[in-house]
């Protein structure tokens, strides 16, 4: 939001041009109070922020406009979604209260503006270690109570994203971390692939610009040839599907940009040999009777005439993915031996493949297996029904639903259970129920004992056995992944841990009467003191020794209150000692440095370059202000970056390059290629260090099976330098693939 500004006729012209789009893109479904409502919700939105203007310096209004046509047309809501659109920024921006929603448009709405709403800051106090995770909890809250809460966030953030050209780059990336870190993943489980897709590339445009540049150029150059060879893959194929007597159209798409440079990162090849670069998509208009008959049809008639890759093929018409996606995948040897990848779905299927849960609600009851939103439901329930310490804590657990791949396992009784990819027996045994999950005691995958930590594989079978006498421990944690799981898991330990402190609860008690202080302010005095998040874990560690009641000797009684001894004689503190202190910035006359945080010299700031990802002279830089005040630089692409900036936001300072004053940075490379037998080394060494004059600070190098793998330490002066050396050794014959080593902190 920016400077107070009056909307001026013009404007209020074109507002109007806008609101009668959405209106017109409506007109089948809206009728009778709907249309009123939307109309007194327009009017209310309108007049609230009629002196407000985004960054980019338009009336605000055509924000939620736009957010209410994306909530319905692109991700498949309705009118009441529509009305929660057009006021899910008046209560958090304007005069307006939530009970002047609640009294003007019902308690349905009022639920859903209140859900959109994010937290105020008055409501975080000191112990808030991250208030986007805060944030984040109540959004996700929501869920359980209406789903159209978190699809209009993402409508909401999607126009945030197609408009932030106009922010600074430092709020560009912290709004991208943010996306990354919850809302990509969540559009995922949700089923809107498009959305997901979206946040992804526009995210990488904002992390990564010249990659995305230079895919994007690539694609653009390829475009023409990209169609021709669709053209030439589906001829062969239309006579037969033509032979079934229905109305099917096929599409031809190019892979996500984002996707393709997951690619390029993952299998370290360059552009130029990704051959599946696009998709073909078989769509059927069939009854849903037929769906499943016709879409195995069309794959034998492709895979007559073209040989399929046996292993590429995925059957999720059969079996339909955890978020109700459906549709027939298998890749085939096109022309000219490309590989291709071919889609196969009705329109139904198309349908909740493009707008996922939002279109699961309209098929509801056709289908009996689409209950998976009501199972995955469930789950986040259970959740949310745990006590967690913080929200960052809710957050991971919540993350492990939001998985990407899955795995199908059996009961003993045939049902099948949907989890995360690499979840273990143990999570099996709580996804059947918690009870069971509490008390297994052995679990049997094909009639064959395994360890709780077995990771599951498709098709396995799995029974457990019970024992009213088990109960979780520390060790189960290590062997859970599922947010379920762990979240229970901790929630028993909590419970056991509550039990067995309560005995040094009394004693403490005790201990209080006998010293004449209050016990709520004394044990709020030792929590803090002995760095406890609450006081059951206060409790817990005088019942298991670890804080003796001798300790009580260090401490007297002031004024009614429990503190600390003053002890006034002087002590020297020794070589070996540690005086620990909050470092403040402090005042220079001139930088050392040649690094700029928020315009002003890091040597204010006790600061390091993060070891995670090595920033050199050049890169695209943040700083991380540490709890001890330590300033941390990090590269934007660091694999830690979308954490640290979607949840410590609050803690990350704008910071970049100024000129070069000839600092040397090490960087780490890893380098694979042919393993000649003879050479390598040679022809590394010489490269770099003879030719090119670099510093070599550490070299590794291993051998296996006809490749070699080898890490590099050069010291190089700035980006411009490293892209130098990369590219040289890409050009030695032999060396397959250079990338730059960074490390994902666990």
């Amino acid at each position: 939001m920016a400077e107070v500004l009056s909307i001026t006729k013009k404007e209020y012209e074109e507002i109007d041009v806008a609101y009668k789009q959405l209106l017109s893109s409506m007109d089948k479904s809206l009728v009778g109070d709907d249309l009123k409502n939307v109309t007194k919700a327009y009017e209310l939105a309108l007049d609230a922020h009629k002196t407000q203007r985004r960054k980019s310096g338009e009336p605000y209004i055509f924000h939620p406009i736009e957010v209410a046509r994306i909530a319905y047309q692109e991700i498949g809501l309705g009118p009441t979604a529509v009305i929660c659109a057009l006021l899910h920024d008046v209560v958090e921006d304007t005069p307006v209260t939530i009970e002047e929603i609640y009294e003007q448009f019902g308690k349905k709405v009022g639920l859903i503006v209140d859900g959109l709403t994010k937290l105020d800051g008055t409501y975080m106090d000191e112990s808030t270690e991250s208030p986007q995770a805060e944030n984040f909890k109540k959004v996700l809250s929501t869920l359980v109570e209406d789903v159209r809460v978190v699809l209009i966030k993402m409508a909401d953030r999607i126009h945030n994203l197609r408009t932030i050209d106009s922010m600074p780059v430092h709020k560009k990336l912290k709004i991208a971390a943010e996306t990354m870190y919850i809302y990509a993943p969540l559009a995922h489980r949700l089923g809107q692939y498009k959305i997901k897709t979206e946040f992804q590339d526009i995210c990488m445009k904002i992390q990564e610009p010249e990659l995305y540049k230079d895919i994007a150029q690539k694609l653009q150059q390829s475009k023409d040839a990209r169609q021709s060879y669709i053209n030439q893959f589906i001829d062969p194929i239309k006579t037969g599907i033509d032979e079934l007597e229905v109305d099917y159209r096929v599409m031809g798409r190019p892979k996500a940009i984002s996707s393709i440079a997951n690619k390029i990162k993952k299998k370290n090849i360059p552009f130029e040999e990704i051959y599946d670069l696009f998709a073909v998509r078989i769509i059927v208009d069939v009854p849903i009777a037929k769906e499943k008959s016709i879409c195995w049809q069309v794959y034998s008639i492709i895979t007559d005439s073209y040989k399929p890759i046996p292993e590429r093929l995925k059957d999720w018409v059969t079996s339909p993915k955890g978020n109700g996606y459906e549709s027939l995948h298998t890749t085939v040897i096109g022309p000219g031996g490309r590989f291709v990848e071919v889609q196969i779905r009705s329109e139904r299927m198309d349908e909740i493949a493009e707008k996922g849960f939002a279109a699961h609600w309209k098929y509801k009851g056709v289908k009996s297996d689409h209950s998976v939103y009501d199972t995955w439901l469930d789950n986040i329930r259970d959740i949310l029904d745990t006590q967690h310490n913080d929200a960052l804590e809710f957050i991971n657990d919540f993350k492990t639903n939001l998985f990407n791949e899955e795995v199908y396992a059996f009961t003993p009784n045939g049902d099948m259970k949907i989890l995360a990819k690499g979840a273990t027996a143990l999570d099996f045994a709580f996804d059947i129920h918690t009870d069971i999950g509490y008390h297994a005691i052995a679990i049997k995958v094909n009639n064959k004992l395994v360890p709780m930590g077995y990771v599951l594989e498709n098709g396995d079978q799995v029974s457990v056995t019970t024992g009213k006498n088990q109960k979780p421990n520390e060790e189960w944690l290590k062997m859970a992944v599922t947010g379920k799981a762990r979240s229970k898991i901790r929630s028993a330990m909590k419970e056991e841990r509550r039990k067995t402190g309560e005995l040094a609860k009394e004693k403490l008690q005790r201990k209080a009467k006998s010293l004449k202080v209050d016990f709520n302010e004394a044990m709020d005095f030792l929590t803090k003191h002995f760095g406890f998040k609450n006081r059951p874990d206060l409790y817990y560690a005088f019942a298991t020794d670890d804080i003796k009641m001798s300790e009580f000797k260090k401490f007297e009684v002031v004024q009614g209150k429990l503190g600390l001894k003053v002890d006034n004689t002087p002590q020297a503190v020794t070589d070996n000692e540690t005086v620990k202190e909050i470092k403040r910035p402090r005042k220079v006359e001139q930088s050392k440095s040649n690094i700029l945080v928020a315009g002003e010299p890091i040597d204010q700031y006790k600061y390091e370059l993060a070891t995670c990802c090595k920033p050199v002279q050049g890169d695209d830089i943040f700083g991380y202000l540490t709890s001890n005040q330590m300033l941390k630089v990090h590269r934007i692409s660091c694999p830690n970056s979308t954490d640290l900036l979607a949840n410590y936001g609050y803690r990350v300072l704008k910071a970049e390059w100024t000129k070069s004053i000839g600092k040397n940075y090490v960087v780490d490379l890893k380098i694979s290629g042919i393993d000649s037998g003879i050479g390598v080394i040679q022809k590394l060494t010489q490269e770099v260090s003879v030719n090119m004059g670099i510093n070599i600070r550490s070299f590794s190098i291993n051998g296996n099976e006809g490749i070699f793998e080898g890490t590099l330490g050069v010291v190089v002066i700035n980006k411009d330098q490293l892209n130098l050396v990369i590219k040289s050794i890409e050009k030695l014959d032999g060396i397959a693939s250079v990338t730059r080593i960074d490390k994902k902190d666990n």
